[in-house]
């Protein structure tokens, strides 16, 4: 049997089913015909957020962030490029939270940047402080993924 994942799009929020083996075909949501994956991280609010960690069966990496941090700012170029080394086996995503308050006090984020990564809603790892350059955030998540990978 085939294997199926599920993929919320991040331009209208439907949830795709999507054959785990067409993954790295430049799918597109069945909705609104965006593509699922855009080479940039997805900018989210608190309930694109949870929608997510609800129903992606991809890993999903989060940048907990805010305009006017300094480390955020010098990191963000990277991690867009990050994107591009990571899709469409993780969703890149960012949080501001400035404002998203109530998502940043649910996963406890105490300094930002943070970088979290988690797996079917489930934290597998985070990173405080920024990540030099997107190979940096690359390598950081795909060990983080071998030391715990997806259930």
């Amino acid at each position: 049997m085939e294997e199926l994942l599920h993929l919320v799009c991040p331009a209208c929020g439907a949830v795709n089913r999507l054959p785990a083996r067409r993954l790295g075909a430049g799918p597109r949501c069945g909705r609104c015909k965006a593509p699922l994956f855009q080479g940039r991280p997805v900018a989210l609010d608190g309930e694109a957020l949870e929608r997510h960690l609800a129903h992606d069966g991809i890993p999903l990496l989060v940048d907990f962030w805010a305009p006017w941090c300094g480390p955020c700012r010098m990191m963000a170029p990277a991690y867009e490029q990050a994107a591009t080394l990571l899709e469409p086996q993780v969703r890149v995503a960012k949080v501001d939270t400035e404002r998203e308050q109530a998502a940043a006090a649910r996963f406890g984020i105490r300094s930002i940047p943070t970088l979290v990564l988690f797996h079917r809603g489930q934290e597998l790892t985070r990173q405080a402080g920024a990540l030099a350059s997107p190979e940096a955030i690359a390598a950081w998540v795909r060990r983080s993924l071998g030391t715990h990978p997806p259930p």
